[in-house]
């Protein structure tokens, strides 16, 4: 994994110098704590957090948490918007807005690539993508390979989240065509968003492979809306479309 890389797929590049003379690596990254990055010289508080979702996004964390006891200050001790640690959240009946997004050509790339060099793209791929989705303030709910899910509107909720929701979307294309691999080849995405009633929150799953479930029609049109997009482009639910009115 490449620090720079990643680092610059959040939008703060400024920070390379800070983790190549700290020595931060692909090793190290995962345990970062908030205390770490603010010792470092990450002083923003919402780059701390931004960085540190990244982190659990990558790693398919629900939450991350400092090292630093609860009795220390909410800057530098506190839970990444998921909540307490080992407190399930209760689920709840809400609007979200879903996004699915696919590379496209994986299969073929994988015949061709070395192994190391696919995992190394398939990680360019995630940290680019994981980083748009916290660009606009969405959720990373599962990374899975050569493909993403998203929720606009939850956990923590805004009143534009269609508009913050394609927005994402569109910097995800942009930035993923930005890529490229041995030989040359453009990377490039298809997405699909879907907006509508869930029920959203209930653990699935046993042990680590619990996961907050989403249950509707809401996520299934997503990943059919994704799965006719062309690569390229962005395809949208007709409710996300009069949500977001003329704004593209």
């Amino acid at each position: 994994m490449n620090i720079a890389v990643w680092l610059k797929s959040l939008g703060l590049e400024q920070y390379v110098p800070v983790f190549d003379d700290n020595a931060i690596d692909a090793e190290i990254l995962p345990r970062l704590t908030a205390e770490d990055l603010k010792e470092i010289g990450v002083g923003a508080l919402g780059h701390r957090k931004r960085i540190l979702e990244a982190i659990a996004a990558m790693e398919g964390q629900p939450e991350v948490v400092s090292a630093r006891p609860a009795s220390a200050s909410p800057m530098s001790a506190s839970v990444e918007r998921f909540g307490e640690p080992g407190r399930p959240r209760e689920a709840e009946r809400r609007q979200l807005t879903v996004m699915f997004v696919d590379l496209v050509g994986s299969t073929a790339l994988a015949r061709r690539l070395d192994p190391e060099e696919m995992r190394d793209l398939l990680r360019q791929f995630q940290n680019t993508t994981a980083g748009e989705v916290l660009r606009f303030e969405g959720h990373v709910a599962k990374l899975m390979g050569d493909g993403a899910l998203a929720y606009f509107g939850w956990p923590q909720a805004h009143e534009d989240e269609a508009e913050r929701a394609v927005r994402a979307a569109l910097a995800v294309v942009s930035a993923v065509n930005g890529l490229s691999v041995k030989g040359g080849q453009q990377l490039s995405v298809r997405v699909g968003i879907a907006t509508g009633v869930v029920v959203v929150g209930d653990l699935i799953g046993i042990g680590s492979a619990q996961e907050n479930a989403v249950v509707g029609e809401t996520p299934n049109l997503a990943a059919r809306l994704q799965a006719i997009a062309e690569p390229g482009t962005v395809v949208i639910s007709e409710l996300t479309y009069r949500l977001i009115g003329n704004l593209f």
